[in-house]
């Protein structure tokens, strides 16, 4: 039978390098409280050992001694050369870990330093997971590295940083974003990994349901106005933008954007970095666009009333403006930007679409388990569909990485601002229940609720949509 010997990191950490080969034992499994280890010396006196060491209620199972020689190569001999090397291994050592986390997807790489030990982790379909544990003699070297790579003082231990490193090989390039931040035990490094390429990103495969596709491309291709995208951070605003910059990017069109940072490049566009310190800030930037000729102008984020008049400004002169703003749904934009200072009347006027987004985890296709449905599992005052009587839950494999989950999707609020929805924002009106039922607009609750029946996600996943 082919196994596969990798073992869930989580599962890894509970024993040490030292207890695996001493009591030969590997973790397997987590059920109902009950530890269960694989070994190749099952015995009642080992069990009831392990019991009192590991503080758990542990159950074994008999495997052959081969493979547990091939469980504890693969899982343990890694970690236990990561803790005893010499310093000289960080270099190869961070560039494996680069790799690893690009390969696998992941978008933040996290270093914590506490009282004993370092961990690493990987930020995976927007959950972290521990992947590595690094000693704290040899953490101050990786620290250094980074630092000397993206440019930072290595003296400066007192202060936050940010800096960047751009990594090349024969057939890819990307970019990191260093932060490093001090703590109680040491300089906690935050690495983000930036996609160099908006090219791969589609429009159509983002999550848009067909006709929420077909609305926002229509609302796009008007030549002025504002494109508003609203969702919490690490919530895809940013992929989203950029897809729409790659519809509209063609040789007749000029488009201009400031961001911080800058996440995607793009053939054809002109990308300007935001920086603060030197007095280059989104407003200022979008007064300078405007004597640039500009087709389009993308903004990465309306963090104020400076920059939001501007990008009024710009709208009201004939150009199309695209940008990001925090609040909760498509509609709360509006009180958004009238809590801004901005005039209704001029938001009445400018405004084109309102959009709002959540990323969610899509349930893993190869462990996915079917139940039926409960009331319990359901936000209180959640009146459950009654068409729907199955759910799938996650229950986690190799191929997940023990997560139960596999890549993310988005979910859409589509709102166009039609001429009715123009006098509600003229008269400061800004119930529209009604006018969403009527117009059949699907809101982030429903489009949730719609990829829990279609097994994409699960209740767990969206539970904090379906409560507001």
């Amino acid at each position: 039978m082919n196994l596969d010997y990798q073992i869930d990191t989580s599962l890894i950490q509970l024993i040490t390098t030292e207890q695996a080969y001493h009591y030969r034992i590997i973790p397997s499994a987590v059920n109902n409280g009950t530890f269960e280890f694989k070994t190749d010396k099952a015995s009642k006196t080992l069990e009831q050992e392990l019991q009192i060491v590991l503080n758990k209620n542990i159950q074994l199972v008999e495997v052959s001694s081969e493979d547990i020689q091939k469980y504890l190569a693969i899982n343990f001999r890694q970690r236990q050369s990561i803790a005893s090397e010499d310093l000289h291994y960080s270099t190869d050592f961070l560039e494996k870990l680069l790799f690893t986390a690009k390969d696998i997807g992941s978008s933040d790489i996290h270093f914590e330093p506490y009282e004993t030990k370092c961990r690493v982790r990987f930020r995976l379909d927007g959950k972290l997971k521990e992947q590595y544990v690094i000693s704290l003699q040899e953490y101050p070297v990786i620290v250094n590295k980074l630092k000397i790579q993206a440019g930072l003082d290595i003296s400066e231990k007192r202060l936050p940083q940010d800096g960047r490193i751009t990594i090349k090989t024969n057939s890819d390039e990307f970019d990191i974003r260093v932060s490093s931040l001090p703590t109680l035990h040491g300089e906690k490094m935050v690495l983000r990994i930036l996609s160099k390429d908006a090219n791969t990103i589609n429009l159509n495969e983002l999550g848009f349901t067909e006709a929420e596709l077909k609305s926002y491309k229509e609302t796009v291709r008007k030549p002025n106005g504002i494109i508003l995208i609203s969702g919490p951070t690490g919530s895809g605003k940013t992929t989203t933008l950029y897809a729409t910059l790659k519809l509209l990017n063609n040789d007749d069109t000029n488009i201009l954007t400031i961001e911080d940072p800058i996440e995607y490049t793009l053939e054809g566009v002109n990308q300007v970095q935001l920086k603060e310190n030197i007095g280059l800030d989104f407003a200022s930037t979008l007064r300078t666009f405007l004597r640039q000729d500009p087709d389009v102008i993308m903004v990465g984020e309306i963090r104020d009333a400076k920059t939001a008049n501007m990008a009024i400004r710009a709208a009201l002169t004939g150009h199309l403006v695209l940008s990001t703003i925090h609040t909760n749904s498509a509609w709360a934009t509006i009180s958004r930007l009238i809590d801004m200072g901005i005039p209704s009347f001029l938001i009445a006027s400018t405004l084109n679409v309102s959009v709002a987004q959540r990323l969610v985890r899509k349930l893993c296709p190869h462990c996915k388990k079917e139940e039926a449905v409960s009331k319990a599992i359901f936000p209180s005052g959640f009146s459950n569909p009654k068409d729907m009587t199955k759910h799938f839950v996650p229950t986690g494999c190799h191929k997940c990485y023990h997560t139960g989950y596999q890549g993310r999707k988005a979910i859409y609020e589509i709102i166009p601002i039609t001429k009715e929805l123009v006098n509600h924002i003229k008269l400061n009106d800004l119930e529209i229940d009604n006018y969403l039922k009527h117009n059949n607009i699907a809101t982030l609750k429903s489009n949730a609720i719609e990829l829990v029946k279609e097994g994409v996600t699960s209740i767990d996943e969206v539970f904090a949509l379906l409560s507001d």
